[in-house]
């Protein structure tokens, strides 16, 4: 197969989230399999790394912008068996974050990503490569499949190729005003409720799953929640089930080569499931070194997340205080000034038991994934979630919210299922609720044999990216079809 992945992040070239986890898990997975030649398109922001080696194709071309005309460029570079292309245009991505500044999101976000959009499009071309498909991820490239089922119908270029929509957050949904419809180049007759119209406006989401010949999302729960829940479907669920047939949800995985305990180079020691008492003890203490805790028995809970209202961590503001005579708390994130500002007088006025790093840090999340015990994850929804698979595949244990794809990665303990039980469910989503699941964790912590046994469970868990990927391989293939 062609296979086209278009994503507005990727790892390791550019990131905010587990989106780019994702997608660049998915691009090596597909072209390690014999017969797909896969390309992969991303805007060339300016902190794009690992491209010291790029390419330049020769030439420019030409992408409308309502009345006006951009010039882009294209770039790539050869990474594994995946030819990545960098779509260039300085004045909407040679910018200091990729969507946004400290105060807000880039006001012109629409402008960019329907550029992007068309770019890609119009890369295919210039490149000479015809896709059999294009798989689009989240708001950002929603418009792709629209312009494949009108801009680009009657295109000989694009007669058999097919479009694979994934939604990755459906709370994330590119809405803009009627203006926006008009700039990206749309015909008016297109603008109605049953196709491009969402709230007198557009949603580059809602194009995406109107026109996507198929969509999935990342678990199958969170497919039927967002189905059923108005909640969790935010405005759209009625449209998803009017498209149940063509909407599905897969699992996400984790990259097993990036996250291994036992080859992880910034382990102090390297462990399996063998030796997980050991090595964690030793990452622990690490740990406690490089967050300047005090040293004694208490278990560690971490926290790796994005801090936003979606991860529940303003509630967990006010638990921490109630806990840090059992426990001692990390959080790594960056997101809402009002938390980041919080979580900052927290681990100010609780020296040596609470520390809060508001950055992004690579390294430090592979610390806290190995040296914490139990890792706080309390979703108010979650589309799948890495953090709680990285986390098991560490042996530290899960707590979290019963929710999307969480439900579909964790068995939760329940006092008997000791065997199988691999984290923690939070049944009641309030600080109550919540007090009351951690009281119970750390009820069980102090049985280590049933502890090590849970801790056990996680780490055997299979949570590469091989079953996932075979199920995405297998859409491709029918929707192709």
């Amino acid at each position: 197969m062609n296979i086209v992945l278009a994503a507005s992040e990727a790892f390791p070239f550019c990131k905010t989230g587990g989106l780019a986890d994702v997608v660049g898990a998915l691009c090596q997975q597909f072209a390690a399999r014999k017969g797909n030649k896969v390309l992969l398109f991303l805007p060339h922001y300016r902190n794009i790394v690992r491209v010291s080696s790029l390419k330049v194709v020769p030439g420019v071309y030409l992408i409308p912008i309502g009345d006006r005309i951009e010039q882009v460029s294209l770039s790539y570079i050869n990474w594994g068996n995946v030819l990545v292309f960098f779509v260039g245009n300085r004045k909407y991505f040679d910018r200091p974050d990729l969507y946004r500044t400290p105060t807000g999101e880039y006001t012109d976000n629409d402008e960019r990503f329907i550029l992007f959009s068309r770019a890609v499009l119009e890369g295919c071309k210039f490149i000479g490569f015809r896709p059999d498909l294009i798989h689009c991820h989240d708001w950002q490239t929603g418009l792709i499949p629209a312009y494949l089922k009108t801009v680009y119908k009657l295109d000989a270029f694009y007669t058999r190729t097919r479009s694979l929509y994934t939604i990755h957050n459906i709370a994330y949904q590119g809405h803009y005003p009627y203006s926006t419809f008009l700039k990206a180049g749309f015909h008016p007759v297109d603008y109605t409720p049953e196709k491009f119209e969402y709230y007198g406006g557009v949603s580059f989401l809602k194009s995406g799953i109107v026109f996507a010949d198929n969509i999935n999302t990342v678990s199958p729960n969170y497919a039927r929640e967002v189905q059923k829940d108005s909640a969790m479907g935010f405005g759209l669920e009625g449209l998803l089930r009017s498209r149940s047939d063509h909407f599905c949800g897969i699992v996400n995985g984790i990259d097993t080569e990036v996250w291994d305990p036992e080859l992880d180079p910034v382990l102090p020691v390297g462990y399996d499931v063998s030796e997980v008492a050991e090595g964690k003890e030793a990452a622990k203490r690490a740990l406690r070194q490089q967050c300047k805790l005090s040293a004694d028995n208490k278990p560690v809970i971490g926290i790796v997340s994005r801090l936003d209202y979606q991860k529940g961590l303003d509630i967990v503001v006010g638990i921490i205080e109630k806990f840090k005579n059992r426990a001692q708390f990390v959080v790594l994130g960056t997101g809402d000034p009002m938390l980041e500002k919080a979580f900052q007088s927290l681990a100010r006025n609780n020296a040596g038991q609470v520390c809060y790093h508001g950055r992004l840090d690579e390294e430090l999340a592979h610390r806290i994934y190995a040296g914490a015990d139990i890792f706080l994850m309390p979703s108010r929804f979650e589309p799948c979630g890495l953090s709680q698979m990285i986390a098991m595949k560490y042996g530290t244990l899960p707590v979290v919210s019963r929710v999307g794809g969480l439900v579909d990665t964790v068995k939760g303990y329940n006092g008997e299922n000791e065997e199988t039980a691999t984290g923690f469910f939070i049944d009641t989503f309030n600080e109550k609720g919540i007090i009351h699941t951690l009281d119970n964790v750390l009820k069980v912590y102090k049985d280590q044999p049933v502890w090590g046994r849970l801790v056990r469970n996680a780490m055997r868990q299979d949570l590469s990216w091989d079953k996932s990927a075979r199920a995405y391989l297998e859409l491709y293939r029918k929707t192709i079809a």
